[in-house]
């Protein structure tokens, strides 16, 4: 289970008048998110889903709060103040700067991440971008290679092991993405828009593509998305994050037997609540009931 307690992040911006002010992105977010489920995390532009998101990778800390995967914490929050910042030196005085690096923040978990621009290297082939990632693991090039070809294949680019990112499309540059991350085995999946830069022919393939191995893998999913109805397709759970500073909104439990279509009344209900909330946040007002 991922849970997140009192997740908060602030930063700190300087503006062109050499004037500094406090941002902050995210507030006071808890949140429980079960094995095996696929939940949305969806709002306004700005609301802080993407920071979020990296504070539960463990790509970012938390200015305050925790995150825990079956008990264990992610990443320590970052000292904030003189005594949190001389207890912290206390705690790990006698580990040199190596050691504190390889065993103070550790990863801990089977995680991987997928951007919404790929993140895949553009001078490596379609196979190499899947075996880079199993060979920091130390895994016998004979074992990753047929690990790769095998994810390749569920992914549909079986026939483009040879290429080069730049020779495939959009859609398949993201299946690319997908197999690479499934190919280290993660338990958790965090994606971050990425069906956001293609087609909708394309994104709705995509998001086929993920159930598939969703249920083929039995992973936990967390998406975040601007894409109503990609949220109510896809997952068990849509958490509807407020307008800056991002925080819970609301949470939908989404029921609808799987495989499900796209014009389920269902989903149509839900996402006419879901635009009535953003409606209302917006502009104050709503033509629905809430």
């Amino acid at each position: 289970m991922i849970e997140a307690r009192g997740i908060s992040k602030f930063f700190s911006i300087i503006n062109e008048d050499r004037t500094a002010e406090g941002l902050t992105a995210v507030l006071s977010v808890s949140l429980k998110i079960p094995d095996g489920k696929i939940v949305s995390i969806l709002g306004p532009s700005g609301c802080g889903k993407s920071t979020f998101l990296e504070i539960l990778a463990g790509l970012q800390a938390p200015t305050e709060g925790s995150v825990y995967i079956d008990g264990v914490q992610v990443l320590e929050p970052l000292p904030a103040t003189r005594s949190e910042m001389e207890a912290y030196r206390r705690k790990y005085q006698f580990l040199s700067p190596l050691a504190n690096g390889m065993f103070k923040n550790r990863p801990k978990h089977d995680i991987a991440m997928i951007f919404q621009d790929y993140a895949i290297f553009p001078w490596k082939t379609v196979l190499q971008n899947v075996t880079f990632p199993l060979s920091l693991r130390r895994m016998p090039r004979e074992e990753r290679e047929e690990r790769a070809v095998a994810f390749l294949k569920k992914a549909g680019l079986g026939d483009s092991l040879g290429k080069y990112p730049s020779q495939l499309s959009g859609g398949m540059r993201q299946r690319l993405a997908l197999a690479r991350a499934l190919a280290v085995g993660p338990r958790i999946i965090l994606m971050d828009e990425p069906f956001a830069a293609v087609d909708t022919i394309t994104r709705e393939r995509l998001q086929d593509d993920l159930l598939r191995l969703w249920r083929e893998t039995g992973i936990t999913v967390v998406l975040v998305t601007h894409d109503t109805d990609e949220a109510l397709y896809l997952s068990d759970e849509v958490v509807i994050f407020s307008p800056q500073p991002g925080s819970v909104r609301n949470r939908f439990v989404i029921s609808a037997p799987r495989p499900r279509r796209r014009s389920d009344p269902e989903l149509l209900a839900f996402k006419r609540r879901i635009e009535a909330l953003f409606k209302y946040d917006i502009d104050h007002e709503s033509e629905y009931s809430i």
